[in-house]
């Protein structure tokens, strides 16, 4: 079936097309590693199994066209309340889903496209290019930062993509400076709590688990908004 083709495209690509860095750290502050399943990169955090990135090679996936019914796109950007003049940063973009729903509504303010891979990057360019919009920032992030200036967006979001974070720690505390002190993050991931969703354990996420992540990192939970056909949509602010 089409709705499990995310869980293929992981485990027939983990080893080629997917990027694990850090393994070979043997001691961290933060991190404990130890012999991981075949879906995950060996490096915990909280007890969770960091998982294996996405490459660009699954960019179609990201793009398929069921994913309006899989996961109803159009509601969680109803969720994301924008107004026009809102800063909004997509970290780890992808392919650009979800950046180029958010810019038209963000018109006079601006939308952040971060991601670590120049391929996913350059497909957010030349689309940039065919669809006109100009309140549209391409950044190149890293593994340790999102690269964006100190209190500089209003909202962050953040969909099936922060399970892959090899660095979540660093990854929190610069998204903690470049968030506004009244501004939210949505972190949106497949529910770990439901076992009948067809995706696979290491790339969801239970509540528990992300308020855990959050709260050491200096973020509280202000809603878990539960519309959305297989995702969390958990709302996060400053504590």
């Amino acid at each position: 079936m089409k709705n499990y083709i995310y869980p293929l495209l992981i485990s027939l690509l983990s080893f080629t097309f997917f990027q694990c860095k850090g393994q070979t750290e043997k001691t961290s502050e933060h991190y404990t590693f130890q012999s991981g399943s075949f879906d995950g990169t060996g490096k915990f955090y909280k007890g969770r199994e960091i998982s294996h990135v996405m490459g660009y090679q699954g960019i179609r996936w990201l793009e398929r066209p069921e994913r309006q019914k899989e996961e109803n796109t159009s509601r969680l950007i109803k969720n994301l309340d924008i107004l026009p003049g809102d800063t909004i940063a997509d970290i780890g973009a992808g392919s650009g889903y979800h950046v180029f729903k958010m810019a038209p509504l963000a018109n006079k303010g601006l939308v952040y496209a971060v991601d670590i891979q120049p391929e996913m990057l350059q497909a957010i360019r030349e689309q940039k290019k065919k669809s006109g919009l100009d309140n549209i920032e391409i950044v190149m992030g890293s593994e340790k930062s999102v690269n964006l200036p100190k209190n500089s967006v209003d909202k962050i979001l953040m969909v099936d993509v922060y399970h892959e974070f090899s660095y979540p720690v660093e990854m929190l505390e610069s998204m903690h400076k470049a968030l506004r002190e009244d501004g939210q993050i949505y972190l949106i991931e497949y529910r770990g709590e439901d076992a009948s969703i067809p995706i696979k354990k290491l790339h969801k996420m239970t509540e528990a688990q992300a308020v855990e992540e959050f709260k050491a990192n200096g973020f509280k939970l202000k809603e878990n908004i539960s519309n959305l056909p297989w995702q969390h949509c958990m709302v996060f602010v400053k504590e």
